[in-house]
């Protein structure tokens, strides 16, 4: 049974392949069209997962589509007819694109696979927005049974669902609706801070260490009425995301002592205190609604799901503070992951397949979905295009690497398996070396080229966990922060927020592994075993046994405004643009110096606004 998922026509669009209910393969269509957050039908990703399932043109059993256009459509008709006759700008906008394709999404998948050279689905079937969310958080997790919480910006209507899964059924008996959602209301506050919606509500997230939380009052004083359930409604007279061509208007400027910060302009105390502000208000919004489904379900697991779910500094407390004794996120939480729900839907919800469970091990394979390159493959890259490469196998390939990172150079790292979902887990991942102080800043502009306040996330041996942080769970898909351990951390008296230079403040040492300690002593933790990814595990364990610490930087493999690199030869290009020092191409390792000259076709830095 081939069941392909697919979510596409709003934004990250990707493609599942479950075969007998097994995810066989999973990517996101941006990693092979080099456009990041590419909404368009993700025919790549399609033909990659049909490619490694080995499906005939003929062998698409059921095509399913993760929403349901004709019900969003009425959503967004009846929110232009309520507030007419402001917003029809942007109803003349979105009007095109709806009546060409969006509203057509059977004529175009048929037209797509026929393209491909493959015969339509045998059945084609959609599932709800938020029900192809609490899919992904249930199905692949590891608990029998659990409480199900799904937070986005919108689905068709609902912007937040609780729920219960048991076995092979989910239930979805609540929920919130639009206009009133988390996620527009999160994504509103990165507009007005001068972050892209839908793409930097991370950075809001990185940049709330840095302010105090002196804007929290207010906003839960005009702009929210937060239920004790945490339901809530928003005075939408400060929003402008239904009548308006932007998330937020004067009046909400107005309330926060001015216009939004315009993009790469400096970033002041105000934006670094709305930052704190609104991860206040959010993270108190998700303990309330973890703590009351809690209390309807009984249950003793959280598995979650939706564009917020990435929020990892909440998920961090809700799992040190809430009810639940644990929880479960699904690695590709946004839309992407929307596909992979939506497949397991139907195998499971649909087609009544039963499903196992031991409440320890969950069925994402790590995540790592995407493709891999065979040596030969990459021998053959390596020699058509010149590259000089050095071959290392087993112990002396980790080792060389450990060795490099100690020397407080840079690795790009491409083998294995690409990931599924934003985060990059040691398949597509640049590493360093956490005991530097000099680290962040260094990877953040000459790397990265990217804001230098962000933080780094540190890969750790699973074993050794609670040796660096107070945390006793593990973490494999990165997405829970936790306090670095007291006794590593360095105390100090910080100059006033309103009076330093960020960069500065950056690289202060605030422990003994500072380049991955942020400003308020947290991480966002990666923990790694040796049965995820052997290759990745034993560049750490080397590490560990050379530096006696089971830790380094891990962050995504590009740089900004470009999506993760897929292939080799994304690979190369990125490590050439960089100050990387060394890029392994699974057992090839290559160094800077002995590169011939790089030729860039055409302004890169220009595309992407850098410097």
């Amino acid at each position: 049974m081939n069941i392909i998922g697919v979510s596409a026509y709003y934004h990250d669009s990707g493609a599942v392949l479950i075969q007998d209910g097994r995810i066989v393969a999973a990517a996101q269509e941006e990693r092979f069209s080099r456009r990041k957050h590419d909404p368009r039908f993700p025919v790549n990703a399609v033909k990659y997962c049909l490619a490694e399932g080995g499906v005939g043109k003929d062998e698409i059993d059921v095509l399913v589509f993760y929403d349901k256009p004709i019900a969003k459509f009425e959503r967004i008709l009846k929110s232009y007819f309520s507030v007419a006759p402001k917003g029809i700008r942007q109803f003349m906008m979105a009007m095109p694109i709806w009546l060409k394709q969006k509203l057509w999404i059977p004529y175009q998948i048929e037209k797509e696979l026929h393209k491909m050279g493959f015969s339509m689905a045998k059945e084609l079937m959609f599932t709800e927005h938020h029900e192809a969310h609490a899919a992904s958080a249930f199905f692949p997790s590891p608990y029998e049974s659990a409480a199900i919480l799904t937070l986005d910006g919108v689905g068709e209507w609902a912007s937040c669902t609780l729920g219960r899964g048991d076995g092979n059924k989910i239930e979805l008996f609540s929920e919130m609706r639009f206009p009133h959602s988390l996620g527009l209301l999160y994504s509103a506050f990165t507009y007005f801070t001068g972050f892209r919606v839908n793409s930097g509500e991370y950075k809001l997230m990185g940049l709330a260490p840095y302010g105090e939380p002196v804007y929290a009052d207010l906003i839960k004083d005009k702009l929210l009425d937060i239920k004790e359930d945490g339901s809530f409604r928003m005075d939408m007279s400060y929003f402008s995301f239904i009548d308006g061509l932007t998330m937020t208007n004067d009046k909400f400027a107005k309330l926060f002592g001015g216009p939004a910060r315009e993009a790469e302009s400096r970033i002041t105390k105000r934006e670094m205190d709305i930052a704190k502000s609104i991860q206040v208000v959010t993270e108190e919004i998700v303990m309330k609604m973890a703590v009351h489904l809690q209390k309807v379900t009984g249950e003793k697991y959280l598995v979650m799901a939706g564009g917020v779910a990435l929020n990892c500094v909440a998920n961090g407390k809700l799992l040190a503070d809430g009810p639940f004794e644990n929880i479960w996120i699904q690695p590709a939480a946004g839309d992407a992951g929307g596909a992979l729900g939506a497949a397991m839907f139907v195998w499971h919800q649909v087609q009544g397949n039963p499903r196992t469970s031991d409440n320890v091990n969950d069925k994402m394979e790590g995540s790592y979905l995407g493709p891999k390159f065979s040596d030969e493959e990459i021998a053959a890259f390596l020699e058509h295009k010149g590259y000089k490469a050095h071959k290392f196998e087993g112990k002396a390939w980790a080792d060389k690497i450990a060795e490099i990172l100690d020397s407080e150079k840079v690795v790009g790292l491409c083998q294995g398996r690409m990931e599924f979902g934003p985060r990059a887990l040691g398949g597509r991942s640049i590493i360093g070396d956490p005991r530097s102080p000099k680290m962040q800043s260094v990877m953040n502009l000459k790397i990265k080229y990217r804001e230098s306040f962000r933080p780094f996330a540190p890969s750790c041996l699973a074993e050794k966990i609670s040796d660096y942080f107070e945390i006793e769970k593990e973490s494999p898909y990165m997405l829970l922060v936790a306090p670095v351990r007291k006794d590593r951390c360095i105390e100090m008296d910080d100059d006033p927020v309103d009076d330093y230079d960020m960069l500065k403040r950056v690289n202060l040492p605030r422990s003994d592994i500072p380049a991955i300690t942020h400003v308020d002593y947290s991480a966002r933790i990666q923990s790694v075993t040796e049965k995820s990814n052997k290759a990745y595990y034993d560049i750490i364990k080397a590490f560990d046994e050379r530096t006696g610490y089971g830790i380094i930087i891990n962050t995504s493999f590009n740089v900004r405004g470009e999506p993760i690199v897929a292939t080799p030869e994304d690979a190369y290009r990125c490590f050439m643009r960089t100050e990387m020092d060394c890029l392994a191409l699974d057992s090839y390792l290559l160094f800077k110096d002995e590169q011939p000259e790089w030729k860039e076709e055409g302004d890169w830095r220009e595309e992407h606004k850098l410097d």
